[in-house]
Formats: structure tokens, sequence, C-alpha cells
């Protein structure tokens, strides 16, 4: 499996492409970035879908899927914050030599693209962020959730990758619609094995003051197309979070997938692929 040392951390990364890349390709790069407590290979049936016109790149952020994260700090928060996120995919874009690329990111990857688009706009030509949306601070709703984030965090035995029905049971608040048990399991692997500093440094700066606040001011910011997907009955991120988003800035189209919840991607793949190829624009090499 091909790993990149990023920032002092192996990165697993993979090309999903018809031909192999190479440095004297002109053909477009777009970028996937998965959300929390997955990976990348949820991201591989919309970028083989993708592939015909774009040499796709997955890669699993530091800490979750096969981009374990052996150090342990002593200040999760610190080691683990969003902005560290943009900054490893600033250097793992530097390592393979891509100059600009589009972005294509879900749930808490969108606001680390987002973020990263805003510091380093000369580098991103489209971005697509779907299940994104604006949250309001509330300090006791969020005290509590972090309260909750170290018990979800802790309580991960390797072993519930293995209970029967656990991947329903496990993905029932994230899907409206079903998807394949495969991809299901996948997820509970992912889940599992997250690195626990990991998940919860990002659990407690995904979700804190800092960044509810600054997302209006970032979403607002964005100077290229911008497409924001939403599922229409995603629990996570609402797609009214979704819809307020889009309101702050006239380069953002925003779309709604009907019948479907946190993984529009997977519930309603066809639909969701019409919305992207409609919104993206020939890129020139």
């Amino acid at each position: 499996m091909p790993y990149l040392p990023v920032r002092g951390h192996d990165h697993y990364y993979e090309w999903v492409s018809q031909a192999p890349r190479s440095l004297t390709s002109c053909k477009p790069v777009m970028v996937f970035l998965h959300g929390w407590g997955g990976s990348g290979r949820y991201w591989q049936p919309i970028a083989q879908a993708l592939a015909t016109e774009f040499d796709c790149l997955l890669y699993d952020l530091r800490g979750f899927g096969r981009s374990q994260d052996p150090a342990h700090a002593r200040d999760p928060v610190e080691a683990y914050h969003l902005q560290s996120y943009v900054e490893d995919l600033a250097a793992l874009l530097e390592a393979l030599s891509l100059t600009q690329v589009c972005l294509h990111a879900h749930s808490m990857g969108a606001t680390i693209a987002t973020l990263f688009t805003n510091q380093y706009p000369q580098r991103v030509q489209q971005l697509i962020l779907t299940c994104s949306g604006l949250f309001t601070y509330d300090q006791q709703a969020f005290e509590q959730f972090h309260q909750v984030s170290h018990w979800v965090v802790q309580l991960r035995p390797r072993w519930l990758a293995q209970l029967p029905l656990l991947d329903r049971l496990l993905m029932a608040r994230f899907l409206h619609r079903p998807i394949p048990q495969e991809q299901r399991r996948d997820f509970v692997q992912d889940y599992v094995n997250a690195d626990a500093t990991a998940a919860l440094g990002t659990l407690l700066s995904a979700v804190s003051e800092a960044v509810a606040t600054a997302m209006s001011v970032e979403l607002a910011r964005l100077t290229m197309p911008t497409l924001l997907i939403s599922g229409e009955q995603d629990q996570i991120v609402s797609a009214q979070s979704g819809r307020q988003a889009a309101t702050l800035n006239p380069k953002i189209e925003y779309r709604v997938i009907e019948q479907t919840g946190h993984f529009p991607m997977l519930e309603d793949p066809s639909t969701y692929l019409e919305q992207v190829q409609r919104f993206l624009s020939p890129v020139p090499c």
C-alpha cells in the first residue's frame, strides 16, 4: 500500500485513474477528503465514476483509516486541531507536486477543505462540499457534546466490528436510505480503528465555538466556484444549515438530494453524480 511521510506522519493515499499518474500528466486532479471516523475508501465509487475526467486522489486523514498516528499528544485539541489537517493537506500536495486541484470533501473534511481553500486559494480550482453548513454556538449543548464525545471515543473495542447487525445500528442515524452491507462494514471498521487521540481531538476542535463562529466568515470568503450538497434528511448536518451557508456567498451553488441522509453520495450515487457533473467545468491543462 502506498504511504507518504507528511509532516512526520505516514499518510495512506491512492490514485483512482484510468492510467498511472505521472509528473508530466496534464489531466486535472480531484482530491477527496473524508469525514470524522471514516477513510478515503467510502469515496471510491464516486472517484471511479469521475476518473474519465479527473485523476482522483484519495487519502486518509492523520489518525484515521490507514493513516494511523502512533504519537499520543498530551493535548489532543492542539495536536489534532482542524488547522493541523489544513497544513497536512498543503504538505501532501507539495510532496506530490500538485500545484492546483479540485477539492471534493465531506462533513468534517468539508470544513478542512473550506479552511484550506481560503488559505491557499491559488491551489484550488473548484470546490465541492458535501454535508456542510452553519452551526449556532450553544455553550451548554457544546459542553454536553464534548462530555459524550469522551465516552464515544473510549467505548470502541475492536471486537465491536464483529458483532452481527452492528453496522446497521451504528449507521442508522447517518443514513436515510440503505447502502450496501460492505460499505456499512467498512465504515464500522474505520470507526473502531480510528486513533483515540485523533478521534477525540478532531471532535473537540470541529464542534467548538471557534469553528462555529469562523465558518460563516470562511464560507463568505470563498472566491472560486463552489458546490454545496446536502442530504434532505441529514440528522448530522441539516439541509437547513447548508441552505443558510449557501446564502452567504453568490459563488456557492446549493443542491439538496431528496430522501438521503449524511451520505448522499452512497445513498443515491446517480443523483449525486448528476449534480456534481452538472457543476464541474472543464479544467485546462
